[in-house]
């Protein structure tokens, strides 16, 4: 998947002086991130931010696909970078479109963004 610019720095960032071994560690023990704990973050930044409803990476997911279809990005793209084997997965990602402007995973964007 293409990464954008702001998200390549970011990465870098986690990265550090490291060449090789996981992109991005845990800051106290130093192992790899993984699942879970991206989901205690997403978790967790919500929580600060008084989301008024439950908001997990998958929320993430679906608010990202349901950005691009709101920004044109044609169907079979969006089912592309959703990786879905099956457009009408990715078509309901399109009906959910009337719902997106009271979606949580905005506030957690604010929230994020002024941190």
């Amino acid at each position: 998947m293409p990464l954008t610019v702001p998200v390549l720095r970011v990465l870098e960032a986690c990265r550090g002086q490291r060449t090789s071994g996981p992109l991005i560690l845990r800051p106290l023990s130093g192992k790899p991130v993984d699942r879970r704990d991206v989901y205690r973050m997403v978790t967790r930044i919500a929580k600060a931010s008084a989301i008024p409803r439950h908001i997990s990476p998958h929320s993430l997911r679906h608010a990202a696909i349901t950005n691009a279809l709101d920004a044109g990005v044609p169907l079979r793209d969006a089912q592309i970078l959703a990786r879905h084997a099956d457009p009408r997965t990715t078509e309901h990602y399109d009906r959910a479109r009337g719902d997106l402007d009271r979606h949580g995973v905005h506030f957690l964007t604010a929230y994020v963004a002024g941190v």
